[in-house]
Order: C-alpha cells, then sequence, then structure tokens
C-alpha cells in the first residue's frame, strides 16, 4: 500500500479545510488521513487505486455496506423528480410509518440531519415536559459536539461539576449538566432522588455507551432508570445514534426490553444518507404543536428519506439481522482469537456488529485507546484492512468470511512481527 497519494492531498487539503479534514477525529488516522476515490460493499478504494477491508463504515452508518443497490435505485428514483422543496411530500410520513413500526417506543417522530442535532430536540422536548433545565448524563459518553452536552467525557468527571470537553466551549451552559456514572444504580438512585431538587428534566443515556469502550449494561441499569424516571417524573432519553438499528432492529429498547420515552436515532437509518431523527411518545413530539421551536431547511430532504424508507425495507427482514450477527461473531472469534494469542495484544468487546478494542489493562476513550491500537492501526492499513483511531469496528452485511480471515491472518502476521522485533530490542 503506498499512501502517497494520501498523503500529498491531506497536504494540499489543509491548505484550504481546516485541519485538512471534514471532522477533526479524521485526522488521527496514522501515518495520515486516507483518502478515498471509490467504495462497495466492504471495501474501499484510495487515490492510488488500493483496496482496503473497510471496518470504518463510515464511522457507523452503513450497515448494508457502501452503495447498496436497494438504497441507491430509491435515492436514484427521487433525485430524478426532486431535491429539496420545502413542502410537504409523501416520504416525510412513508418513512416515518417505517421508522415507527420498527422502534416499540415509537408513537410519533420529528426529523432532523445529525445526531447532535436531534439529541438537542430531544432535550428541548424534555424541559417542556417537566419544566425543568438540568440534564443527566454519564461519564464518558458522547452526545454530540454541541456545547451543552460535550462534557463530563472522563471517568473521573462523575458527581461533580461538568467541565468543558474542549477549548473554546461556554462553561455557563454546563450547569446544566450533572454526571453519573455508567452502570452504576446505586449513585443513579441518589441523584435521581434528588430530581426535584437539582431541577432535572432528563437522563440522557447511551445505553451500550458506543463511544465509550461498547459496554453493554448491566441487568438492572437501564430498567432501573426507566422505574427512577417515572418515580420522579424525568424524561428517559437513549442516545442510539449508533446503536440504533445496528444492534437490533428495535435498538436498544427491542435488545434489552426497556422502552425509554424518547430515542434519538442516526447513521444506520439512512443507509449511508445524511438523516436522524427523535422517536417516542406522541406527548412529547406533540409539543411542536404548542410551542416548542423544531426546524431546518433540510429536515426531511426527500433524497435522504427515501434512503430511510429503502433502508428500514430491507432492515425489516429478520435474516439481515442473522447475517450481521454471524459476520461479527466470526469477527470475533477469528480476528479476537489472534489478539487473544497473548496477553499483551488486549481484546474485543462486541455488542452485535458493533466491537471496541479494549488495550491490556487499559482504556477506551472517544479520540482513542491506549495499548498496542495505534501501532495496529498503522500496519493494518499498510496491508490493506481500515480500522478507525478510535478502536471501534464496524461490522455491515457486505462483509464476508473471506474479508474476515484474510484480517485475522494479517493482523498474525502483523502481531508476529511486533513480538520478533521487541524480543530483538
Amino acid at each position: 500500500m503506498a499512501l502517497e497519494s494520501s498523503r500529498s492531498v491531506f497536504e494540499r487539503a489543509r491548505r484550504s479545510v481546516g485541519g485538512g479534514v471534514g471532522s477533526g477525529l479524521r485526522a488521527a488516522m496514522p501515518p495520515h488521513p486516507l483518502f478515498v476515490r471509490e467504495a462497495r460493499g466492504a471495501h474501499v478504494w484510495d487515490l492510488d487505486g488500493d483496496r482496503y477491508v473497510d471496518y470504518v463504515m463510515a464511522w457507523g452508518p452503513l450497515v448494508l455496506g457502501h452503495g447498496d443497490p436497494r438504497v441507491l435505485s430509491a435515492v436514484s428514483e427521487v433525485t430524478t423528480r426532486m431535491q429539496v422543496v420545502g413542502t410537504g411530500h409523501p416520504l416525510e410520513y412513508l418513512a416515518a410509518e417505517a421508522v415507527l413500526e420498527a422502534v416499540p417506543h415509537g408513537e410519533r417522530l420529528l426529523w432532523s440531519n445529525t445526531g447532535t442535532e436531534a439529541v438537542q430536540v430531544a432535550l428541548r422536548l424534555a424541559r417542556a415536559a417537566t419544566g425543568r433545565r438540568r440534564v443527566l448524563k454519564f461519564a464518558k459518553s458522547y452526545h454530540g459536539w454541541h456545547d451543552t452536552v460535550y462534557a463530563g467525557m472522563s471517568e473521573d468527571d462523575c458527581d461533580r461539576p461538568a467541565t468543558p470537553g474542549g477549548a473554546g466551549q461556554s462553561a455557563s451552559v454546563l450547569d446544566d449538566l450533572v454526571v453519573a456514572r455508567f452502570n452504576d444504580v446505586q449513585l443513579a438512585e441518589r441523584l435521581l432522588s434528588e430530581s426535584a431538587e437539582r431541577d432535572i428534566a432528563a437522563v440522557l443515556v447511551d445505553p451500550v455507551m458506543s463511544n465509550a469502550g461498547v459496554e453493554a449494561p448491566t441487568p438492572r441499569f437501564l430498567s432501573t432508570l426507566r422505574t427512577l424516571c417515572d418515580r420522579h417524573g424525568v424524561v428517559l432519553v437513549f442516545d442510539e445514534v449508533i446503536a440504533g438499528f445496528r444492534i437490533a432492529r428495535g435498538g436498544a429498547a427491542e435488545k434489552y426490553g426497556v422502552l425509554p420515552d424518547l430515542s434519538v436515532f442516526g447513521k444506520a437509518m439512512a443507509g449511508g444518507f445524511t438523516q436522524s431523527a427523535v422517536v417516542g411518545r406522541a406527548d412529547l413530539i406533540d409539543q411542536v404543536t404548542s410551542g416548542v421551536v423544531h426546524a431546518g431547511t433540510f429536515n426531511a430532504n426527500p433524497i435522504a428519506l427515501a434512503a430511510v424508507a429503502a433502508t428500514m425495507r430491507v432492515l425489516a427482514d429478520p435474516s439481515v439481522y442473522e447475517q450481521l450477527e454471524g459476520i461479527s461473531s466470526e469477527f470475533e472469534a477469528l480476528v479476537g482469537a489472534v489478539l487473544g494469542s497473548s496477553g499483551d495484544f488486549g481484546s474485543f468487546n462486541r455488542i452485535g456488529s458493533l466491537l471496541q478494542y479494549v488495550p491490556a489493562g487499559g482504556a477506551t476513550g472517544l479520540h482513542g485507546t491506549s495499548g498496542l491500537w495505534t501501532v495496529i492501526l498503522e500496519g493494518m492499513l499498510r496491508q490493506g484492512f481500515l480500522f478507525m483511531p478510535s478502536g471501534k469496528v464496524f461490522l455491515s452485511t457486505a462483509h464476508t468470511t473471506a474479508d474476515i480471515e484474510a484480517t485475522a491472518e494479517a493482523l498474525d502476521r502483523l502481531l508476529r512481527q511486533l513480538t520478533s522485533a521487541s524480543s530483538r530490542v
């Protein structure tokens, strides 16, 4: 893998694009960001024409792989008739009906464009319904880049005043955040018992900590949150931007049997196109007819909703999730076994088709992971396998057993080389 063209155009991009990339974390790819010219199925081709098995999958949306013909056909048909129209159109309700049919607690929805936007809409609905202003979130969890939720990004940040997660944020809005610890039932009980005094309107939780280690909820955790929110008049919001339509057709509510008041969906729902939604109780959603502002020029645009409707049709087939589970378990078994050959190499956490590299004795986080991952990341890239700097791994129905076997063989070669080099030092 030459990677030379990507290096060259990255330097060019830095002269016109801040950081040289469209989204900041892409710049963390060693030795430099990869630039691609084509993507099909489970593969991408870089500017030199080299092919890579893709485990990035656009950072999660491509549960059906790149360029699924059923999605592209639906989008192509709509683009010949309209793009953005500024009026109502049938796909607004046809796509909504398909989403609501899949989600166990789906009574109504609001369309938006990105997960960050949709989270803000959900919190606005919760505040309007409760008359309160604060939000309880969980340490390390990521709910978008907005000032009001991008905080509490360290395990040490729980149960103390929130601090900005990055430069340039307004610290004043962080008084609205209360930070708890994921799976800590006792702490959640204490904080939510003080909901009225603390002015807590909503609990915002990623049910599987998608950006913080892919950690499954303990058997009591989500059900306890549901009980506590009911008891204390708090709105329970699941952030399923990553997990939704990936870990199960009905998301976390289906997988874990706990129904939130609202869920935020994005990424996988539109098969590679830009769309998000807030889904849940009709009485909460319908507040947009009585004073809650929800707006956006590109909300519910026909092209994105054609992709949503087509993706929902495909995901309605149970065999899709059987296929996803099968290929993901193969990855865990084969690639995970290579890591498991030494206690120093780390391991994978897996929930459905979402995986996370966990270093031996180390920790994971939004911006990356410790241990060998940086070395593995570049070493695998040079052999034709594309992974994420954060250590997350996304599988799709386009991946094959041959892809997984080739990945395991390449990782085995790399780790043997690393072990051999280490023994000579």
